[in-house]
């Protein structure tokens, strides 16, 4: 499952959160601090981890 990042426009605290594609963007989530659902997405820098063996 992917981990999304979003920031609240109320109190401006930043969390993640883990959903699944099918539910992502369907409601979004509450803020941990305010409970507010006044929230928006923010870009998070990208993470690939492989297998190969150097």
């Amino acid at each position: 499952m992917p981990i999304y990042e979003y920031r609240c426009t109320k109190c401006e605290a930043r969390f993640s959160q883990q959903e699944e594609i099918e539910e992502h963007g369907r409601t979004p989530p509450a803020c941990p601090q305010c409970r507010s659902r006044a929230v928006e997405q923010v870009l998070s820098p990208f993470f690939a981890k492989t297998v190969r063996k150097s």
